[in-house]
């Protein structure tokens, strides 16, 4: 009996504590996303963008499971994880950006920027329609430690917003489902 009572009280706590996690309520901004401390193992990188402009190159990774469900004229899943890693250009002594026989940009071989836009049901909730990204998040990584930075995401939700609504928000992702593969 007193097995019984005790198995039925640390059921109960661990479904109150289940009960209590789910109920959180979601809250808008970066702190609901987390960098996954597997994306450089794990991760597809599907594009590669210079840009001369910042002398930067852009690696663009997305995780496993959204990069299998990506389908032309289809919105990303949930659980969608997009990471942009950014690496400085190589360049010479006037400053201008070195390049590689194909003529891309050759990159250096540290990352020195790292952002991440993630969704999830109901994210988004919120944001007024000048910032609304559908149920996207962005945020800001440290590319040496991986910590999430404090800094303003507006140019984000800004650039996004006007430019890919129909498109889920996304851009390389997008382009990348709707072309032949």
């Amino acid at each position: 009996m007193r097995i019984t009572i005790l198995a039925t009280a640390l059921l109960g706590a661990a479904l109150a504590a289940s009960a209590t996690a789910q109920q959180r309520p979601y809250t808008p901004g970066p702190q609901n996303i987390s960098l996954p401390a597997d994306w450089q193992a794990r991760f597809i990188r599907y594009a590669t963008v210079d840009k001369p402009d910042r002398k930067i190159i852009r690696n663009i990774y997305i995780n496993p499971e959204a990069f299998e469900a990506l389908a032309p004229g289809q919105p990303l899943p949930y659980g969608a994880m997009i990471i942009m890693a950014d690496q400085r250009a190589r360049v010479d002594a006037q400053g201008v950006p070195l390049r590689d026989a194909a003529g891309r940009m050759i990159p250096e071989p540290a990352f020195i920027g790292i952002e991440m836009q993630q969704k999830e049901r109901g994210w988004g909730e919120g944001y007024g329609p000048e910032q609304r990204n559908g149920e996207w998040e962005y945020a800001r990584f440290d590319a040496q430690t991986g910590a999430r930075r404090d800094t303003p995401l507006n140019a984000c939700f800004t650039c996004h917003l006007q430019a890919r609504g129909q498109q889920d928000f996304t851009f390389t992702a997008w382009d990348y489902a709707n072309r032949a593969r």
